[in-house]
């Protein structure tokens, strides 16, 4: 640690600290300011020059007497400190408690940045994992190691489907839960009151470790929190072996930040003023989730995205989805109908359902359920969009059938309790009932011996 410090900053812009004449600083080190009050701030060095360094002032740089400010460059990168004892916890991008309990006391620390993983050393995501949620379990399946972002919209439950799958998650195979890593940017103090009271109600709070950033602390500290939770993940999978759970939200406050500080460093704008390297820096994120060969450990990440104005071309969610394996949208239109949870069917999708479903997995009509469901959906909302223009008495006796279909599929395979759990069993049983109303005819996607041993037959 450096025992010199530095009287020379010279200016103070948007959580930026600009410093002169510090030779031989370090991209990435951290940095501990004094104000002329002895209070203490956190910093990292985002650029560095012989004639001056930037650093990115953790707390902010409000009130800061430039003339009566201390510097001194630690020589370290920001760490946290991580033990088993970090369950349970809460904390804030700094891995500092926000819990009114002790510090973590750990001989253990690393950077937030992570270790790089050798991508040969990765292994590809299989093993479906159940959330106890229909519209996900049954037709956008997630697998152990994948990474299935929630778009969501200004005022949508995408909060309480999140707590939900927090909750739920489980492998099907193992008599083991996820520890859940949960990182929060930007939340209101109800949305983070909201988490924290669903998690300790449902006893799940001991296998949980909250990062929270309410939006009233400090932007810049965003960028670092997500970093953090995903340190802790990587150790609870890696060093620990756990199945391991993380979920950021929401996305879109951290990319605010990173245009608020990209605008105050003078880097270039793009697409509506985010930085050109938007799409790297979440990238740099996501990625270190998945699995690892020879280590039973796992990291499975389900990012919320809100999307400005419900636009999924945004950069945001744009870029998100290039990076991830699918997406889970919800819909305004579901959730005016008083739906929960208002997945919308057609855009979500999820890329590598089909490891993680089948005989050995799920059940072996298992795929050929979620095709003929989709099928048959996609055909119900043509109909409807059918009924809209020429009305429904209209409509001959087959599209009388595809429009009952899709209201019955609404109320019965979409809509689902914010507390009811359904396993993959029930869901594909609730599949075929609803398809039952078809004759076997239309059923195309289905094998004959899947009709014979799961389509009910009238007594």
């Amino acid at each position: 640690m450096s025992i010199k410090e530095y009287r020379t900053a010279i200016e103070a812009r948007g959580g930026l600290l600009v410093v002169r004449d510090t030779p031989g600083v370090a991209f990435g080190d951290r940095v501990r300011i004094e104000n002329h009050a002895g209070q203490i701030r956190n910093g990292q060095v985002i650029r560095a020059a012989d004639e001056e360094v930037l650093i990115l002032v953790f707390e902010g740089t409000d009130d800061l007497d430039l003339e009566n400010t201390w510097v001194r460059f630690l020589d370290e990168p920001v760490e946290i400190a991580l033990s088993p004892e970090i369950l349970g916890r809460e904390l804030n991008g700094l891995g500092e408690p926000r819990d009114g309990r002790p510090p973590v006391l750990s001989g253990l620390r690393r950077p937030v940045g992570g270790s790089a993983i050798n991508p040969a050393a990765r292994t590809y995501p299989r093993e479906f994992i159940q959330t106890g949620v229909s519209t996900i379990d049954g037709l956008n399946s997630l697998v152990r190691g994948q990474k299935l972002p929630i778009f969501s919209g200004s005022g949508l439950p995408h909060n309480r489907l999140a707590a939900q799958i927090v909750r739920q998650a489980r492998l099907v195979d193992e008599n083991s839960s996820f520890s859940i890593v949960f990182a929060a940017m930007g939340v209101s103090y109800a949305d983070a009151k909201f988490f924290r009271d669903e998690f300790a109600n449902s006893g799940v709070l001991r296998n949980v470790v909250m990062f929270v950033n309410l939006a009233d602390d400090p932007p810049v500290e965003r960028l670092t929190l997500p970093r953090a939770a995903l340190t802790a993940a990587e150790y609870l999978a890696y060093d620990l072996d756990h199945h391991v759970l993380v979920v950021l939200t929401d996305m879109t406050n951290y990319a605010e930040a990173l245009r608020e500080v990209a605008t105050a460093k003078g880097d270039v704008p793009a697409r509506k003023g985010y930085p050109g390297y938007l799409y790297s820096d979440l990238a740099e994120l996501y990625e270190r989730c998945g699995r690892i060969h020879d280590r039973r450990g796992s990291i499975t990440m389900m990012p919320v995205v809100s999307m400005p104005s419900d636009d999924i071309t945004h950069p945001i969610p744009d870029l998100t989805g290039y990076i991830t394996e699918g997406q889970i949208v919800l819909s305004r239109e579901l959730h005016n109908r008083g739906i929960y949870p208002p997945v919308h069917i057609s855009p979500s999708l999820s890329r590598l359902m089909k490891d993680g479903i089948g005989k050995d997995d799920t059940r072996e009509d298992h795929p050929r359920v979620a095709a003929q469901l989709y099928s048959l959906y996609a055909r119900a909302q043509e109909t409807r969009n059918l009924a809209s223009i020429i009305g429904a008495d209209e409509l001959s006796e087959r599209d009388q059938r595809f429009l009952e279909f899709a209201d019955a599929f609404d109320a019965q395979f979409v809509t689902q309790g914010e507390h009811e759990e359904r396993s993959i069993i029930d869901t594909l049983d609730l599949a075929w009932r609803l398809m039952a109303r078809f004759p076997r005819e239309q059923l195309t996607r289905l094998h004959e011996t899947d009709l014979a041993r799961h389509l009910p037959h009238d007594d």
